[in-house]
């Protein structure tokens, strides 16, 4: 890879590694605020957040479709069409987002009851996933913004919003958890609350941005017309569809560590925490190689599409496992400023050494697969998402680590393991190219 290659890399991928990472900063900052609170209350919001994650998650799917076709329209040279995707994925998320946030505050409650053994954890999570259902439209409309942005090489306008939603975030939530400045103390709900204010006030940031930066690309200029809308639907239901079975397996995930114990859900939650940080900077890549290989194919250059998936997960495997290394060296002072229980902080050290030693793997397989869907090859990559999660890791999880008593380690080696494999079969489909036949 040469040198103007790699630069051009980092300069679209690192103002979106620097969005991951303050969202990871965030996340880590929420976990040790409501820490203090107690292995429940860390319980909870850890299965509350995958559950909102699992319910906000086909909605997520309109950024993919937002950003294969905007990148695509960018390498065509039509310009002033770059932004009638976004219009169109806008009004997709909002007509989504209403009924999904009824059912959501409605039935939430008795849902989590059924999933999660500790009524105690129930108590608390119930009302952080209602609060956190109030911001469902406001996230659909974000991840259509990110798409843009990341689609047409304004990555910096992504950063600058996370910024500024995270910086809202963490101050809210210090006020609204711990009761400050004349607030209530509403602990983990008022974790939510701060989550959900802050996605509106990203929201409001990023029309701003738009009607500066989009306008001349026909942002709120004009309805998509029924070719764009099949087209985004063409791309958009398969990534949906995938991030929803997904977020739907990771809650499962959650559940069955669950019936581990409370110590093995509140030590999972620290580690999926911990584990974003090298995993974001890696997503961060990802989205990048979307962009590029869009941006070449609307060129139609075929072969600088594939190279370009290579190089970008090649830079990502090397930045991520040097990410990862101090967490296999020396994993308890990473793990001591989220777990004050020295039980549950034993039961999470040989996972993590575990998790942070393959992670560069997983990483190089997710850089091919937003490859593939910057290709508008969704469908092939739902295909495999939903099969190996599905198929081979949640049933092994369960097989293993619960009726047969193996425990936490053996449902975290699963875990990496099927990413690795699915890694694999994302690697053949790159380098067969039938994604380059794909019309978007």
């Amino acid at each position: 890879m040469d040198l103007d290659r790699s630069k051009r890399i980092m300069t679209l991928a690192l103002p979106i590694i620097g969005g991951m990472v303050s969202q990871n900063v965030l996340n880590l900052v929420d976990t040790a605020m409501v820490g203090h609170l107690g292995d429940a209350a860390l319980a909870a919001v850890g299965f509350g957040g995958f559950a909102t994650f699992m319910a906000t998650a086909f909605i997520t799917g309109l950024s993919s479709g937002v950003q294969a076709m905007a990148s695509r329209r960018l390498g065509e040279g039509r310009e002033d069409a770059m932004a009638i995707p976004l219009n169109g994925g806008l009004l997709l998320a909002l007509g989504l987002a209403l009924p999904m946030t009824a059912l959501m505050i409605t039935f939430a409650p008795g849902l989590l009851a059924a999933a999660l053994d500790d009524p105690k954890v129930v108590e608390i999570a119930a009302p952080y996933v209602q609060v956190r259902m109030l911001g469902i439209a406001a996230i659909g409309a974000n991840y259509a913004f990110r798409g843009y942005w990341n689609g047409v090489n304004l990555s910096r306008l992504y950063m600058r919003t996370l910024v500024v939603m995270h910086a809202v975030n963490i101050a809210l939530n210090y006020v609204l958890i711990f009761g400050k400045l004349g607030a209530p103390a509403l602990g983990a709900t008022g974790a939510g609350l701060a989550t959900t204010i802050s996605v509106y006030v990203g929201t409001l940031y990023y029309v701003i941005q738009a009607l500066i930066h989009a306008r001349h690309a026909g942002f709120a200029r004009g309805l998509p017309d029924g070719e764009t809308v099949r087209t985004m639907l063409k791309l958009a239901v398969p990534a949906g569809l995938m991030q929803l079975f997904f977020a739907t397996g990771m809650t499962t995930f959650f559940w069955i560590v669950g019936k581990v114990g409370t110590q093995a859900l509140a030590a999972s939650n620290v580690l999926v925490n911990i584990l974003l940080v090298a995993l974001l900077p890696g997503m961060g890549f990802g989205l990048a190689s979307a962009s590029l290989v869009g941006q070449a194919l609307g060129r139609k250059d075929v072969e600088d599409a594939e190279r370009w998936g290579w190089d970008v997960a090649k830079l990502a495997m090397i930045a991520v496992g040097l990410i990862a290394l101090p967490a296999v060296i020396a994993p308890d002072p990473l793990l001591g400023v989220f777990i004050h229980n020295p039980d549950t902080l034993a039961l999470a050290r040989t996972p993590l050494r575990l998790i942070a030693a393959t992670i560069a793997l997983d990483v190089g397989g997710n850089v091919l697969l937003q490859s593939l869907l910057g290709a508008g090859d969704t469908r092939r990559a739902m295909i495999v998402t939903i099969s190996a999660q599905w198929l081979v890791g949640l049933p092994l999880m369960y097989l293993l680590g619960v009726h047969l008593g193996w425990g936490l380690l053996a449902i975290w080696a699963i875990q990496s393991g099927y990413r690795g494999l699915q890694g694999v079969v994302f690697a053949g489909f790159w380098r067969g190219r039938r994604w380059a036949q794909i019309k978007v």
